[in-house]
Formats: C-alpha cells, structure tokens, sequence
C-alpha cells in the first residue's frame, strides 16, 4: 500500500470495533507486570502494539503470542544494558520508561518518526529528582539507577500518557509516592482507563484531591472476571468462551469506531459492535458529540449505530479528546455553519501537526477553514474532492478515507500505509462497508 484513490460512495452495513489500543497497551503492561498465568485478549496486529510487546520483552518478560492472543509467563527483569525500540508509539516509551525505571532495568530508549522530537521534559525532570540518571534531554537516551517513591508534582494540562506511566511505575517503588497536579486535569478518561486496569491487577490507589497516593511495594496480580465483562456484552466473540477468569479482555475501541460512526453520519447508516457502553475511554464522547450535532444515533447492548441526518455546527473542547480531532473535523466540513475545535495545541505534537495537517486536508478537499494557534474553526458547506497528504499520520490518512465518502469527486490519498500504526485492515473494513478504495 502506498497512495490511494477513494471514489465517493456512502458506507452502510455493520462492523465490529477493533481492540481498543490504548486499553491494549496498558492491559499488556499489567499483564507483563503480573506474570505467569495472565493472558491478554485480542490484540490487534499494528506496529504501536509490536512497539509494546518488542519493548516488553527487551526488558526481560516472557509471552507467547498465538493469534490475538498475548499469555504471559515468569519472565526475569533485565539487569544488563538492552535497547528499549518504542518505534513512534508515545504511548510505548510514556508508559514504559517510568516501568522500566521502577524495575531497575538499564536501557537505552529510541523512536522513529516524530517520537524524539515529542516533548517528555515534564517526565524525565521528575524522575531525575527520584533517582534516575539521563544520559542525554532528547532520544536516543539511556537511564539507570532505580526509581523512588515520595512526592511527584506534574502539570494537569499535559499529556496523560506522563500521569498514566507514573500510576503504573510508582506502585512498584518501595516507598510510599503522592503524585499530585498542578492544574486541572484535561484528558481524565484516559486515567480513569489506566486507573481501571490497575485495580483490575490487585493495585491499590488512593484518588486525593489534585491527584492520587500511591502505597509502594504492591505487586501485580492475577484478578477481575471476564464472565461479568462478557456478560456485559461489550466483546461479542465465540473465542471468549475458552478463557478464565483473571484474563484480560481488551474492549473495543471507540477511537477507531469513531471513522465509521462519523461515515454514518456523513453520508449512510453505519453499526459499530463491540463498544463497552460503561467504557473509561475518553473518546467515547464521539457519540454524544455527533448526537450533539445532528446526527441520528442509537445504542444497544455494546452496539452503537449512526444514521446521516442534517448535520450543524458546534464548538468542541479538543483537550480531552485530542485523537478525534481529524475525523470530527472532517465531519464538520459537512455541516451546516461553523464549527469551532478549542483548546487544542497540543494536537500539534502528535504524529503530525494535526492542526496544520487537518487544514491542510480540508483546504484540499475544496473546504474552508482557518487555523490558530490553539483552535481550528471549520466553515461547513460540503467537500468536493482532491488531494490529500497522508502526512504520515494514521489518523489523517483514516479522516480523509472517511472525508471521500461524502465528496462530489474522487479523493486521492498520499502515504496511505499509515495505517498500519494503528489499524492495518482500515481499507479492508472500509470496503467490506461499500467503500470503493484501490492503491495506484
């Protein structure tokens, strides 16, 4: 796969979310952390999960991975320098450096893409006064030493993935930690995921005002039942069947799940199954938002189906859902009136600079829209069709896929193989749903 020409064409029919990737990671991470007898399940193949899984065991933890299937066995904790490859997941290296500090384990951490030139200052200034040695501010870089407990102070409008990491380390730290915020926290969903998979692992923390105390010495353990998530219906799969309580059952991913919902929107009537209604994730807010904005939408037992119908413009706080950005955009470029995306710098840091890249795409596309530095405000009226550089960014290549859908003329998309940062059967699924996507 390299460039791609998509033909307008509404998308109908029905499809099942794929694993939720950031439930994935820190399911993996919880499972590595608990050993032997704990399997994680499903897990789709992209590289941002073979960047978890190949860090996990340079770091010393034993798995054997059999379709989408991750079982963890006794593995020993690297005690000598290894390489830590986080390819360009942030995810990876966010998580995991504050683990692998706590484990005592000496590695040298590197990326690709735009991953070294992602800010993680906030993080490793905070574990340098808690006994980790740098050897350089920007990657490639090596830590050693081991990670202490005691007081954390973080900003609250940061990354998440920086307090996420801290609530898996600092457990394992002997001391007692209290990781507190200095600002309000922004993206809350994606703790409350991480705090969610802890207590699924035995781990014990304490929600304080401003932030959270964390008891040292836990270690990690076999526990939850999957017979309460199956019965909630949010993982319809025969497959669920042969496993036991104490898997780790990934729910489905409602970031993903957002490019066909938003399709249904634009120009069809699309059903998405495998959607946990009680889910952490922060971007489940796709549903509400579209609600929000006109579109038909019903939900029913871990199944939420979107239906086209006049669509207005509304204004959209970016901060906690900054990985719906593109799509919701795009979905705004169809919209009658304008539509203002807010609080949103720090889209600029993803794998692209997701506000410039997201004009850039619907400038394209014959839209109308303007850029700030903080907020991106879409003029609706329709899309015609064009050109589009993927950027080499999953998410804006995906966005301009679904973009095509409700276009006059044919959309040609630059750099397509994006896709598989993330979702690598995303045209496979768009064309099972009437989609009309060929390489060229």
């Amino acid at each position: 796969m390299s460039d791609m020409l998509v033909q307008p064409a509404g998308l109908s029919g029905s499809v099942t979310a794929p694993p939720s990737k950031s439930a994935a990671h820190r399911a993996l991470i919880c499972g590595a952390l608990t050993g032997k007898g704990c399997r994680v399940f499903p897990i789709s193949g992209s590289q941002d999960m073979d960047a978890t899984l190949g860090v996990l065991k340079a770091m010393g933890s034993d798995f054997t991975q059999e379709g989408a299937s991750v079982q963890f066995h006794q593995g020993n904790w690297a005690s000598q320098p290894v390489t830590l490859d986080c390819g360009e997941s942030g995810s990876t290296l966010r998580f995991l450096l504050p683990v692998a500090a706590a484990l005592g384990i000496p590695g040298t951490f590197t990326g690709h893409g735009r991953l070294p030139e992602r800010p993680i200052d906030v993080l490793t200034q905070q574990m340098s006064t808690h006994g980790i040695s740098f050897s350089g501010d920007s990657m490639p870089f090596s830590i050693s030493g081991r990670l202490t407990g005691g007081s954390y102070l973080l900003p609250g409008n940061i990354s998440s993935q920086f307090i996420s990491g801290l609530l898996m380390a600092l457990p394992l730290a002997q001391e007692d930690s209290q990781l507190r915020l200095s600002s309000p926290l922004q993206s809350a969903g994606y703790v409350d995921l991480t705090l969610d998979a802890l207590e699924k692992s035995g781990i014990q923390i304490q929600t304080v005002e401003n932030g959270w105390d964390i008891p040292g010495g836990q270690r990690y353990r076999l526990t939850g039942s999957l017979r309460e998530f199956a019965a909630a219906g949010a993982w319809k799969n025969p497959q669920l069947a042969g496993y036991k309580n104490g898997d780790k059952v990934v729910e489905g991913d409602y970031s993903n799940a957002a490019f066909w919902l938003c399709a249904g929107a634009i120009s069809g009537a699309v059903q998405v199954h495998g959607l946990r209604p009680e889910s952490a994730q922060g971007d489940k807010a796709i549903v509400s938002l579209l609600r929000e904005m006109g579109a038909s939408i019903q939900e029913e037992a871990g199944c939420v189906s979107c239906q086209s119908a006049p669509l207005h413009g509304i204004r959209i706080d970016a901060g906690p859902i900054p990985d719906l950005i593109p799509i919701l955009a795009v979905t705004a470029a169809f919209a009658e009136g304008d539509t203002e995306i807010y609080n949103a710098a720090r889209l600029r840091i993803k794998e692209s600079d997701r506000l410039a890249t997201v004009r850039a795409l619907l400038e394209g596309l014959g839209g109308h829209v303007e850029e700030f530095p903080d907020r991106l405000v879409i003029h609706g009226g329709g899309l015609v069709g064009g050109r589009v550089d993927g950027a080499n960014d999953h998410r804006i290549v995906m966005a301009a896929a679904i973009a095509a859908t409700g276009c006059r003329q044919p959309v040609q998309i630059l750099g397509a193989e994006a896709v598989k940062k993330s979702y690598p059967n995303f045209f496979e699924e768009f064309q099972s749903l009437g989609g009309c996507a060929h390489v060229i």
